[in-house]
C-alpha cells in the first residue's frame, strides 16, 4: 500500500508540473495543441518530461519505496566492508562514491539509482547478505557500480523519453484521425469522448510495444555491467554470483529499480524480460 500511495502521488505531482509548462509553452509559442506541431509539444514533454522528472527523484523514490537504510556511519562489521567496498570500486571506475543501503527482503538482489554518475545509490537486500559470501557480494556490488559508472540510468531515460514520445504522438494522431472518421470529419470545439478512449487503446497497445524496445537495451546494459563487475573483481566470483542467484526468490523490485538490479522478477517472455536469462548471462562470462 505504501508502494502503491507514493506512486500514485509521485504520478499526480508529476502531471500537474508538466500541465503547467505545457501551458507556457503554448501561451508563448501560439500553437494549437490540437495541431501537428502542438501534439508533437504535448508527446515530447510529457515523453522525456515524465521519464526525467523519475529519474531526478529515483534516488528518493528507491529509498521511501524499499525502506533502505542508508549507512552514514557504519555501525557493524559487514556495514564497513560494505562501505569500503564500494568505495573502492567506484575509485576504481573513477566515479564519486554513491551512497550505500540495506534494504529488508528475503531475495538475493540489490539495485543501483540516481539522476547521474556522481550522485547515485547502491542498495543491498538483507536477504544478499545472509545468502551470499562475501566474493559473491562483492560481484554484485560491482556490477551496481559498473551500472553507475556506464551511465546507464541516463541512458534508459533517454531511451525511455524517446519511445514515450513516440507513443504518446503516435496515438493521439491515429485517436484524431479515428475520431473524425467516426464524426463524419465534422468541426467540434474539442477532442470527443472517442478520441480520449482511442487515445487510450493506442497508448496501452504502442506501449506495450516500446517496452519491448526498452527491454532489449535493458539487457545489454545487464551484460555490460557484468563485464565490468568480471574487469573489478574476476569472472569467477560474478559467475558464482549469478550461480547463486538460481535459487533467488521472485523480485519485488519495481521500475528502474528492476532494471538496474541484480537479479530479475519472472518474466512473461524474453522479450519483455529486463534481464537476460542467467545462464546465458553466466555463458556470456566464460
Amino acid at each position: 500500500m505504501k508502494r502503491v500511495v507514493l506512486f500514485l502521488l509521485t504520478n499526480l505531482a508529476v502531471m500537474l508540473v508538466l500541465g503547467v509548462v505545457l501551458s507556457i509553452i503554448f501561451a508563448v509559442l501560439g500553437i494549437s495543441s490540437r495541431s501537428m506541431g502542438g501534439i508533437l509539444v504535448i508527446a515530447a514533454v510529457f515523453g522525456f518530461g515524465g521519464a526525467f522528472i523519475s529519474l531526478a527523484m529515483s534516488k528518493w523514490i528507491a529509498k521511501r519505496s524499499t525502506g533502505a537504510y542508508v549507512i552514514e556511519q557504519a555501525r557493524t562489521e559487514t556495514e564497513q566492508w560494505l562501505v569500503a567496498t564500494v568505495a573502492e570500486q567506484a575509485q576504481q571506475r573513477g566515479i564519486k562514491m554513491p551512497e550505500v543501503a540495506i534494504y529488508d527482503s528475503p531475495e538475493i538482489n540489490a539495485f543501483a539509482t540516481g539522476p547521474s554518475k556522481n550522485n547515485a545509490l547502491v542498495a543491498v537486500s538483507s536477504g544478499l547478505l545472509h545468502n551470499m559470501t562475501k566474493d559473491e557480494a562483492e560481484a554484485v556490488l560491482a556490477h551496481e557500480v559498473s551500472h553507475v559508472a556506464n551511465g546507464d540510468m541516463v541512458t534508459l531515460t533517454l531511451i525511455q523519453g524517446v519511445v514515450n514520445t513516440f507513443v504518446i504522438f503516435l496515438a493521439k494522431v491515429l485517436a484524431g484521425v479515428v475520431d473524425n472518421f467516426l464524426s463524419g470529419n465534422e468541426e467540434e470545439s474539442g477532442p470527443s469522448w472517442t478520441y480520449f478512449i482511442f487515445d487510450m487503446l493506442f497508448q496501452i497497445l504502442f506501449g506495450v510495444l516500446a517496452s519491448v524496445v526498452v527491454a532489449y537495451f535493458s539487457r545489454k546494459r545487464e551484460y555490460a555491467a557484468d563485464r565490468g563487475a568480471a574487469e573489478l573483481v574476476g569472472a569467477n566470483k560474478m559467475r558464482a554470483a549469478l550461480e547463486r542467484l538460481k535459487g533467488n526468490h521472485e523480485s519485488q523490485l519495481e521500475g528502474s529499480m528492476m532494471a538496474f538490479g541484480i537479479a530479475s522478477g519472472r518474466s512473461i517472455g524474453e522479450l519483455f524480460a529486463s534481464h537476460p536469462p542467467l545462464d546465458a548471462r553466466i555463458n556470456a562470462l566464460k
